[in-house]
């Protein structure tokens, strides 16, 4: 006790020089007496106030004294003291005055304290009320600051109330039970009130809790709610704070029933719906409808993808991101089909549109596929899936295929003009660093078809200070494992075997096993050193191992095989969407890799592509006739070798010679997709034929650049008319101001409205700046900002709209962008929202 009182008194003798102390009940003598503060002298009233008086005015009139009257204080008309008493301060030194002295309020602030004496009671909640206190700040904000203490918030009445929906969440009422105790309850109904419009006659907190989400919801769609738009501004806000995320996300699923939110929603077009993200069913019933209207193609690509992106405001978003993905891919793959004309009139025509545009189709199916699986919510694209996979094989990769095949069936000898042939692979490619006497690294991914490698040479580009390049070579035929490793090393005469095994010889030697094909490479330049090592290997090598593996060697060989180790399985071919992103993320982690390790020429290069259909086949699927011949060696899926092949419907027929393969074998390709059947193989992921998406391979190009060439986006803010805000709502346009590529890259920033003093006035909006239109207009986004009612307060004074941007990975912001405007509102209602 007698050490509050004392720093009570410290704190008053901070700003006064004579403080008065009565003790009116006369049980604070012993208290006096205890105290003792250093410079200041105790003086007791006594029958002596003039003499006491004209000792601290005239004789001491620098000295600090404590003056302390037994008793109560006399009335103002017996009081002698009085005219100093009012110059100076009173210490109370009841429980109720202690504090107020803690607190540093004034004696007029004394019924904040003794109408809520529980709240003080905890020195806990009374150092923070004492730190959240302004000088400025009246008996109602006080009263209002006791509140966020209650509550455990720090701002006003908003972080309040986002505090209590936190607890609500939760199932506590520990703060609303304090503040009854604390006698702050009316307090707190009467803010509410005040602010939200919330006026019932008992009023319950999560009864306001559920007129908020409902109200919240009717507004945004532009209705009229139970509570005004400041609520709703709060409730954006609340919403949209990380902090209370799963608070918002469990409230919002327990209303949702409650308020009948699905039978709305029934009666409701989803492109109205756009904007609005207050209950999980609302993503789920635009899906729903989008996924209906683009199977039936009702709506536009343009549409969509305008969709897609407005919904990536949802607060929904992150769990149906795959799904939003799954429809952006699926209505891209749908436009490109459309404006597809598949046709050609030569090889060399055929296999030039396919690497310019045609492998685009392949790659958006794909990406379709990929989100569909990882989403977890394959039902609510069922309708669509089926209709991109039957215009995915029957519009497309029937039709590309069965018009390529007319070229293929012209064909004696497998070659295309103008387009490199896989075995001179060494000799044109790889070599040509030797030549210049520079060491090169060669990955070879197992299947890794032209338009993975694309994706793949995206991702590589967007890395800063890399570049790369990515040309299509032809792979040998069959297009199959064996063959197309052997074909990427050095070679001559390469053979089939005649075992039936598919192995293949060069020159009579064996090019199966890294032993083996460490042995040919040695032998593509006299004095080569090469050596032939497992991607896993050199994934896990350290910095100096990489470094050790550069100076030893010339020539070094990385077999990569994630996408057919998983595609040519039965049990596992489904799953070949994820191999093929997983694959990408291992080539691009191992290109960095090499570059550590000093490496700065590094081909990518598979040994063939690949067929892949997601729904299992159907009987029409596979090549009517069965193989007939003198003797059949090999049979797969996709290619048949043996001798005296007979010639077959639906089958392509190629002498060794014809592949510019030694030996006397024949092979036979079916036509276009078709498949072979074989007993226990997988027929949906296939490769060994002819097809444009088997026999188109890539080969990409890395170098590493000295300089930094990677970027950011810039944003702009567009303004339209003079910079005033007049009403409760202001609309912007911001435009980024170049598209999105590998080297200029996207921008996310958080816009909101500040004023001077740096108070958030409105709510907040993430941006996502990710648009690779090449047309300005379709790089523009707008929005609209809500203000606060404490917006009034700043009329008639300049705010700002500022884009902010996170620091790397902290939790702090930095400006990026801002603009001026003048607040100009009248009189403001409810209605100027």
């Amino acid at each position: 006790m007698t050490d509050r009182i004392t720093a009570s008194l410290r704190r008053l003798f901070d700003d006064h020089r004579i403080v008065f102390w009565y003790d009116t009940a006369r049980d604070m003598r012993g208290e006096f007496d205890a105290v003792d503060l250093p410079g200041v002298t105790k003086v007791e009233i006594a029958n002596n106030e003039f003499g006491l008086k004209h000792r601290m005015i005239r004789q001491d009139p620098k000295a600090r004294f404590l003056v302390f009257g037994d008793g109560p204080e006399p009335p103002n008309a017996e009081n002698w003291l009085l005219d100093l008493q009012l110059a100076t301060a009173v210490f109370k030194a009841d429980q109720a005055g202690i504090w107020l002295g803690e607190l540093g309020l004034p004696p007029q602030f004394e019924s904040v304290v003794r109408e809520h004496l529980e709240f003080y009671r905890s020195k806990a909640r009374v150092a923070e009320l004492k730190r959240l206190l302004q000088a400025s700040d009246t008996q109602s904000q006080v009263r209002l600051r006791m509140l966020a203490v209650c509550a455990g918030a720090e701002g006003g009445l908003d972080t309040v109330i986002e505090a209590l929906l936190g607890d609500l969440a939760e199932g506590r009422d520990d703060a609303m039970r304090l503040m009854t105790r604390a006698g702050l309850t009316e307090v707190f109904w009467k803010q509410v009130g005040n602010a939200y419009g919330y006026q019932p006659s008992e009023p319950d907190f999560e009864d306001f809790a559920i007129a908020l989400f409902q109200s919240a919801y009717f507004r945004a769609l532009g209705e009229d709610g139970k509570l005004n738009a400041e609520a709703l501004l709060v409730f954006r806000r609340w919403k949209n704070n990380r902090h209370w995320e799963a608070a918002f996300e469990t409230l919002a699923t327990r209303y949702q029933g409650l308020l009948k939110i699905l039978e709305d929603l029934s009666q409701r077009d989803f492109r109205m719906l756009m904007p609005v993200d207050h209950f999980e069913e609302i993503d789920r019933h635009i899906i729903r409808q989008m996924v209906h209207a683009m199977s039936t193609q009702t709506v536009s690509a343009s549409e969509v993808l305008k969709w897609v992106r407005e919904r990536r405001q949802s607060h929904w978003y992150s769990t149906y991101e795959d799904i939003y993905q799954a429809m952006g891919f699926a209505t891209e793959f749908q436009q490109a089909l459309a404006e597809a004309n598949l046709g050609m009139t030569s090889p060399a025509e055929g296999v030039k549109r396919y690497v310019t545009s045609w492998y685009k189709l392949d790659q958006l199916y794909r990406k379709f596929i990929y989100h569909m699986q990882k989403s977890g919510h394959a039902s609510l694209l069922a309708e669509l899936y089926d209709a991109v996979e039957n215009r995915y094989t029957n519009s497309f990769l029937l039709k590309l295929n069965d018009a390529w095949q007319d070229q293929v069936s012209g064909m004696t000898d497998w070659a295309i003009p103008g387009y490199p042939r896989q075995s001179a692979f060494y000799t044109e490619q790889a070599a040509e660093f030797r030549r210049k006497d520079q060491k090169v690294a060669v990955i070879v991914s197992d299947a890794l078809r032209f338009e993975v490698a694309e994706e793949c040479l995206r991702r590589i580009r967007a890395l800063n200070r890399f570049d790369a390049e990515l040309k299509p070579m032809i792979s040998a035929l069959p297009s199959y494992t064996q063959l197309g490793m052997a074909a990427l090393l050095p070679n001559k005469a390469l053979t089939l075997s005649t075992e039936g095994s598919g192995a293949v010889l060069s020159g009579g030697e064996s090019t199966q096993g890294l032993t083996a094909r460490e042995k040919l490479l040695s032998t593509g330049r006299a004095g080569d050193r090469a050596k032939a090592l497992k991607a896993e290997d050199v994934k896990n090598m350290r910095v100096d191992e990489g470094k050790e593996l550069f100076r030893d060697n010339d020539v070094i060989y990385i077999y990569h095989n994630h996408i057919d180790a998983i595609g040519d399985k039965l049990q596992t071919e489904d799953q070949l969407p994820k191999a093929t992103e997983d694959a990408i993320e291992d080539l691009t982690k191992l290109v960095r890799k090499l570059t550590s390790a000093n490496f700065s020429n590094i081909l990518i290069t598979a040994d063939h592509g690949f067929l892949y259909q997601h729904r299992a086949l159907g009987e029409s699927d596979f090549a009517i006739a069965d193989p007939q011949g003198d003797e059949i060696l090999m049979r797969n899926r996709r290619f048949v070798i043996g001798r005296g092949l007979a010639t077959t419907a639906g089958m392509k027929k190629f002498s060794s010679a014809n592949l510019g393969l030694a030996g006397d074998l024949d092979v036979l390709i079916p036509n276009s997709i078709n498949r072979l059947r074989v007993k226990g193989a997988g027929s949906r992921f296939v490769h060994g034929g002819a097809s444009l998406q088997e026999i188109v391979i890539p080969v990409i190009r890395v170098g590493k650049q000295r300089d930094a060439d990677v970027n950011q986006v810039e944003v702009q803010i567009i303004v339209s008319g003079r910079s005033q805000i007049t009403s409760g709502q202001t609309a912007v346009v911001f435009y980024q101001a170049q598209p999105v590529s590998e080297k200029m890259q996207a921008r996310e920033l958080i816009a909101g409205i500040y004023a001077a003093d740096g108070n958030l006035i409105s709510d907040e909006h993430v941006l996502q700046f990710d648009f690779a239109s090449e047309s300005a207009r379709e790089r523009e986004m707008p929005r609209k900002f809500l203000l606060s009612r404490d917006t009034d307060k700043f009329n008639n004074q300049d705010v700002f709209l500022k884009l902010r941007e996170r620091v790397g990975k902290t939790s702090h912001y930095q400006d990026y962008t801002s603009h001026r405007f003048q607040l100009k509102r009248g009189i403001t209602t409810d209605f100027d929202f």
